[in-house]
């Protein structure tokens, strides 16, 4: 055999080994579940808090891929929660107070709508009314967040199966004098008004609501408890039952860490922090036992410019210092700020969160992540 023809053998040879190596390699799973957890208000500092104040280890640090997002809305630099949970939602950029729709105002399609007609089961959950512009950009389409009558009348044309929040008295107690709450139980929802029950108890409804309060709910440290870790776990148990339709995608909203940021109350602010950080939990326990579910955790923008500071004292001969040793929670904003706000993500298609991106491509990156499709 001459030179030549040696050569030629071995780049044959080479190149067939490796276009078998390329065939045999497997494309990374995709995630069968989805639980979106969204801090609202939530920045780096706010989670900063966790590590500081919880007596326990925070659940944000079991995550590995973290990115940063940008929050600016269609108009604005700094978005409000409307617009930057429809970025979530629906992967677009629109005006501060817009509900599933775009800039131009026309709707469009949520991740609920998109992950329904695919069979997936889907709920929101909020520690504020279920109307609020988070809970509400997954299911609804108004021009404006504050039209709360409209959003209800939208949850129960829906394709939702859990919920879980306040805001009852947009449902029975409307200025056009119905009760939504008949249309819901029409549609085969179990209502509860009175507390978060138990699997057991629920289990028998092919879909589930509770609406807890009149408008929002209470305050974790002012009598709220357990309740978004509850529901937390609840959402999962009832949205997974069906054998044959067990996927499921959830967004979980801490409200109230958002308001605790806008009263420039850090007490508040922590309390709440550290009750969502729960919650994390409890997803991220099911996620690493499932092993399909992806986890992902995020906020819609910061609140407060909330810092963790030296706090300042004075000294015996009167001189103010700032004493390292001791951390104050300081605020320079009644509003939002647009800092670059963190993004965790955990389970199947993880890496694809990392870096730094803008906020509609978390809704991007969930579809890549499923087996889920935009398209009709």
């Amino acid at each position: 055999m001459t030179y030549k023809n040696i050569v030629f053998l071995v780049l044959f040879l080479t190149s067939f080994f490796c276009t078998s190596q390329t065939v045999r390699e497997e494309s990374p799973p995709k995630a069968q579940n989805v639980i979106l957890l969204i801090g609202d208000g939530t920045g780096l500092s706010q989670i900063s808090s966790a590590f500081f104040f919880k007596e326990t280890s925070p659940n944000y640090a079991r995550f590995k891929s973290i990115g940063l997002i940008n929050t600016a809305s269609s108009r604005e630099d700094i978005t409000d929660s409307a617009a930057g949970a429809t970025a979530f939602a629906s992967g677009v950029k629109t005006y501060n107070g817009a509900i599933g729709v775009a800039d131009d105002s026309t709707e469009v399609k949520t991740l609920v709508e998109i992950a329904s007609k695919q069979h997936i089961k889907t709920g929101v959950i909020s520690t504020s009314s279920i109307q609020h512009a988070t809970p509400a950009s997954f299911y609804a389409h108004v021009l404006n967040r504050g039209l709360y009558e409209d959003i209800s009348a939208d949850m129960v044309t829906s394709d939702i199966d859990f919920f879980a929040g306040g805001g009852i008295k947009y449902f029975n107690k409307r200025e056009d004098g119905k009760n939504l709450l008949d249309d819901l139980k029409t549609k085969g929802f179990g209502i509860d008004t009175s507390a978060l029950g138990d699997f057991e108890g629920i289990k028998q409804y092919s879909k589930m609501g509770y609406l807890l309060a009149e408008n929002h709910m209470e305050p974790a440290a002012k009598g709220r408890g357990n309740f978004l870790s509850k529901a937390t776990e609840l959402s999962i148990a009832f949205l997974s039952k069906d054998v044959d339709h067990s996927n499921f995608l959830v967004m979980i909203e801490g409200s109230q860490i958002d308001w605790g940021g806008h009263a420039n109350d850090a007490d508040y602010l922590i309390s709440e922090l550290i009750d969502f950080d729960d919650a994390i939990g409890k997803a991220l326990d099911f996620a690493e036992k499932d092993g399909n579910t992806l986890v992902i955790v995020t906020a819609d923008h910061e609140t407060g410019g909330f810092t963790l500071s030296a706090t300042q004292k004075t000294s015996e001969e009167g001189k103010s210092y700032s004493d390292y040793s001791e951390i104050t929670g300081t605020f320079s904003t009644n509003g939002h700020s647009a800092t670059l706000i963190p993004v965790f993500a955990y389970g199947p298609g993880s890496e694809a969160f990392s870096g730094i991106y803008e906020n509609t491509e978390i809704f991007h990156k969930i579809l890549e992540a499923t087996n889920w499709s935009n398209k009709d």
